[in-house]
């Protein structure tokens, strides 16, 4: 104050934050980060104002300073800690190996079992297909699928239960009603792009189509509809594809 020197031109020159300049002034060493940074901002503040520097650091070891034991700490007290830190970190590493075991057991049966399922699963299939022989159908069959489409025909029989999916060549009017009387495709135009194909299973269909601008696959087997003026319909169950009269056919209306 004497120097008319303000806080903030010796917090420029010194680079101590002003907030530290006050607590040296006023002594509250609490607000300070301890003792070695006191020093430290003592000789560095008694230089800028051209004091004795050393007069102030005794000053202040004398009066205020007290030995900390981190401080007068033996020089060989860290070795002395250094190996317990490898016996503390051993239980979590072992705890992390037992739990990567214990991890990869789990696939490893996850695996077993899941082989063991897909084989016996395989069984009966092949057993039943064997004895059953082929499935009576009012279309024509198309030998090029192979046995995998006569497969499909033992299973829907079995079940009773047909899987049907509709994929357009082009804009066609669908009514599509399963055996609960549900509307699968309540009387909509559908088309290439617009419309996702999907497998619809039921004991039974009726199917009303507005030409024949579709391609039906009955438990895999591909069925083309004849051209028509009039719109087209079907009964749809594990024995095969029937043709519905007019009288027949169902609305969705």
């Amino acid at each position: 104050m004497r120097a008319r020197i303000d806080v903030s031109e010796i917090e420029a020159e010194t680079k101590i934050r002003a907030k530290y300049l006050r607590a040296l002034e006023n002594e509250e060493w609490d607000l300070l980060p301890g003792p070695t940074f006191v020093r430290s901002f003592l000789r560095t503040y008694a230089q800028a104002l051209g004091l004795d520097a050393k007069a102030l650091i005794d000053e202040y070891r004398l009066h205020y300073e007290r030995p900390s034991e981190l401080e007068h700490q033996p020089v060989m007290s860290p070795p002395r800690r250094t190996p317990s830190r490898p016996r503390r970190g051993r239980p979590g590493l072992s705890r992390g190996y037992v739990i990567a075991t214990a991890v990869f057991a789990v696939l490893i049966v996850l695996l077993l079992v899941g082989l063991l399922s897909g084989k016996g699963g395989g069984g009966p299939s092949s057993t039943q297909a064997s004895s059953t022989g082929t499935q009576p159908s009012h279309e024509p069959s198309h030998s090029s699928h192979g046995a995998t489409h006569s497969r499909s025909s033992v299973r829907s029989d079995a079940s009773g239960r047909v899987a049907l999916v509709l994929k357009p060549t082009g804009p066609v009017y669908v009514c599509l009603i399963d055996a609960a009387g549900s509307k699968r495709i309540p009387g909509e135009t559908i088309e290439p792009g617009a419309y996702t194909p999907r497998t619809y299973h039921s004991t039974r269909f009726e199917l009303v189509l507005g030409n024949n601008a579709v391609t039906m696959y009955v438990d895999g087997k591909a069925l083309t509809v004849p051209a028509s003026g009039k719109p087209i319909g079907y009964s749809i169950t594990s024995a095969g594809r029937h043709t519905l009269t007019a009288s027949q056919q169902p609305s969705c209306g």
